[in-house]
C-alpha cells in the first residue's frame, strides 16, 4: 500500500525529528476521524526550513516572514456555510489516489514554537499536520463559527494520539 502522506525533506533536521513518520500517523488519524480512511487519497508533504516557507509564504499569500505550516488544497470543499463540516471527497482508486494536496512545514519556527509552549516538537509537529490536513479537506477558521468546528476537530483527533489539546 503506498503511503497516505508523500514527504520530501529539504532540511534533514526534519528526518533526524522523524517527520515523514509523524505526517502519516496525523494525517491517518485526521481521516480516520472524518470516517474516511486513508486508502485512495494523497497528500504531498515538505519538511523545509523558514528561510523555504518564506518565500512559499510571500509569492503565495503575499505575506513577508516564515510562518509555521502552509497548505494548499487540491480543490476548494467547503461549501461557504459557516460552522458546517466541508463535502468529503470519495476515494480515488489505490493506483490512481484523490490527490488532497500540499503541506510544507518549517523546521524552525515548528521547533521554537514547541520550545515556547514548553511541548515536544513531535507534538506540536502532529497539531500543525492535522491543522494543515483539515485546511485540505476544506476546514478553515475565517469565521467563529469555522474556528469553533476545526478547533472542535483538532482537539478530537489529537487526542486519539495522545496529544494535549493546544488550545487549553
Amino acid at each position: 500500500m503506498e503511503p497516505l502522506v508523500d514527504t520530501v525533506i529539504e532540511d534533514a533536521r526534519w528526518e533526524a525529528a522523524g517527520l515523514p513518520a509523524i505526517a502519516e500517523r496525523a494525517a491517518a488519524a485526521v481521516l480516520r476521524d472524518l470516517g474516511m480512511g486513508a486508502e485512495g487519497y494523497q497528500i504531498s508533504l515538505m519538511g523545509c526550513d523558514d528561510a523555504r516557507i518564506a518565500e512559499l509564504n510571500r509569492g503565495f499569500r503575499g505575506k513577508p516572514g516564515a510562518t509555521n505550516v502552509l497548505s494548499w488544497p487540491a480543490e476548494l470543499l467547503a461549501d461557504g456555510t459557516p460552522g458546517l463540516p466541508p463535502a468529503r471527497p470519495q476515494p480515488g482508486a489505490r493506483e490512481d489516489p484523490w490527490v488532497l494536496g500540499d503541506i510544507a512545514i518549517a523546521f524552525d519556527t515548528c521547533a521554537r514554537e514547541a520550545a515556547e509552549r514548553g511541548k515536544p516538537l513531535a507534538d506540536h509537529a502532529t497539531h500543525l499536520i492535522v491543522h494543515a490536513t483539515l485546511h485540505l479537506l476544506g476546514y478553515d477558521h475565517v469565521s467563529e463559527a469555522d474556528a469553533e468546528l476545526m478547533e472542535g476537530a483538532e482537539v478530537r483527533i489529537l487526542s486519539t494520539l495522545g496529544v494535549a489539546d493546544p488550545y487549553a
